[in-house]
C-alpha cells in the first residue's frame, strides 16, 4: 500500500476513504489482497472506525469483499462491472466532448495542450505513473470546460472497475496510442470538429477490450474465475 497524503481539508473517513479507494485504483492493493483495519488505521495515522466505514462503503461498490469470521479482501476484478462502467463512461463522454466543443474556452484549451504536452514528456521517460494522473485530469479538464464537473465527480466509484484495468494496462502493455488519443480529442475541440471528437471517443475507449484480453491471459488470477 503506498502512502496518500492527507488534505488539509479532509475529515478522517474522507481521507481513508481516498487513500483506499486510490490504492485499489492504483493496484498497490492487488485484487484478492486481503486488508486489515488495524495495519490500515496505523499505516495512515487514523483511528479504526473510519477505516472500517471506508471498507463497507467500498463494499457497497463492489470493490472489497468481506467474509465473516474470515477478513476483507480486494475484489477480483469483475469484466461485467468494468463493461457497464465502460458504457456509461462512452455514453457521458461523447456527449461531454460535444458540450466542450462549443463551449470550451481559450483558457481551457491551453490547460489541455499543457496537460498533453506533459503527457508526451512523460511517455517518453516510460513514467506511467504520471501518464496515469494525467491522463485522468485531461478528461476531468474536458468536463470542467463543458460545465459538467458535478456529473465526472458523481460517476468517479463506478469508474474504479475501469481504472483497476486501465491501470494494468498502462504497467503492462503500455499502448502508446492513448496519448496520441487525447491529442487528437484536444485538436477536435480546438477546431469545433463534433463529429471528429465523437469518433475519437469511441475509438480510445474501446481500446480496453484487446487489453483487457492480454491482461487476463497475463494476470488470471486478478480476475474472477468464470471469466477466464
Amino acid at each position: 500500500m503506498k502512502k496518500i497524503e492527507r488534505m488539509n481539508s479532509e475529515t478522517a473517513r474522507e481521507y481513508a476513504l481516498r487513500a483506499i479507494t486510490e490504492n485499489i485504483k492504483s493496484a498497490d492493493l492487488e485484487p484478492g489482497q486481503a486488508i486489515s483495519e488495524n495495519e490500515i488505521s496505523a499505516f495512515l495515522g487514523v483511528s479504526r472506525t473510519p477505516v472500517r466505514e471506508s471498507i463497507q462503503e467500498l463494499h457497497k461498490a463492489a470493490l472489497i469483499e468481506i467474509y465473516p469470521q474470515k477478513g476483507s479482501y480486494v475484489s477480483l476484478i469483475n469484466s461485467q462491472y468494468v463493461e457497464e462502467a465502460v458504457f456509461l463512461r462512452k455514453v457521458l463522454d461523447i456527449a461531454v466532448i460535444e458540450e466542450a466543443c462549443d463551449m470550451a474556452t481559450e483558457e481551457d484549451i491551453k490547460l489541455l495542450e499543457e496537460n498533453v504536452a506533459l503527457q508526451e514528456f512523460y511517455l517518453e521517460k516510460d513514467n506511467t505513473e504520471k501518464i496515469f494522473e494525467l491522463d485522468n485530469e485531461f478528461h476531468r479538464m474536458i468536463y470542467v470546460a463543458a460545465k459538467k464537473e458535478t456529473i465526472h465527480h458523481m460517476s468517479q466509484m463506478i469508474m474504479i472497475h475501469f481504472d483497476r484495468v486501465r491501470t494494468l494496462s498502462m504497467l503492462t502493455v503500455k499502448d502508446k496510442k492513448i496519448v496520441n488519443d487525447h491529442r487528437v480529442m484536444l485538436d477536435a475541440i480546438t477546431t469545433k470538429d463534433k463529429e471528429k471528437a465523437k469518433e475519437i471517443v469511441e475509438k480510445h475507449l474501446n481500446r480496453y477490450r484487446l487489453d483487457q484480453e492480454e491482461l487476463i491471459k497475463t494476470f488470471p488470477q486478478y480476475f474472477e474465475t468464470t471469466q477466464q
